[in-house]
């Protein structure tokens, strides 16, 4: 806390701040980042191991492999969470869990399990895209402007 901010509180309570920040467990930064790094490597190992098998074995081409790759990523990872093992893992792998698509849909998922007992429509759907909705807003508004920026600088004149 900044020392602007101690200045505002009583003496109890500047006193208060500080052992509290004495007792605050440091940050094992370096450690986190190592989990991260490997936890979402691994999710990323296996999606790539995915996508090899689909262009293997599943007849696709490496342009066509992406689309059914990431619908398994996604069901792996919704069936993880409504097992209660994805949450551990994001507990231990802190954003290397949440940053490819599988902690999105982790969250999704998270959202509509919580609030099942409200119902399909008030609970389910509206808590679940209470997340979604604003990742899909913001998602198409930057698509819309990449799309429009490099229209603009491909068009030949």
């Amino acid at each position: 806390m900044p020392n602007s901010k101690l200045k505002k509180l009583t003496p109890v309570q500047q006193e208060y701040q500080k052992v509290a920040l004495r007792r605050m467990p440091k940050r094992r930064v370096g450690v986190n980042c190592l989990r991260a790094f490997l936890v979402g490597g691994l999710i990323c190992l296996i999606g790539e191991g995915i996508q090899q098998a689909m262009i293997r074995w599943g007849g696709f081409s490496k342009e066509t492999a992406g689309n059914p790759t990431v619908a398994i990523l996604i069901i792996l990872s919704v069936l993880l969470t409504s097992l209660g093992v994805y949450d551990r893992i994001g507990q231990w792998a802190g954003a290397g869990s949440a940053v490819p698509v599988t902690g999105f849909a982790n969250a999704m998922a998270s959202a509509a399990i919580e609030h099942r007992s409200e119902g399909l429509v008030l609970g389910v759907g509206a808590n679940m895209f209470k997340l979604a909705g604003p990742v899909i807003v913001f998602g198409t508004a930057a698509a819309f402007i990449v799309g429009l920026i490099r229209m603009i600088l491909t068009q030949e004149g």
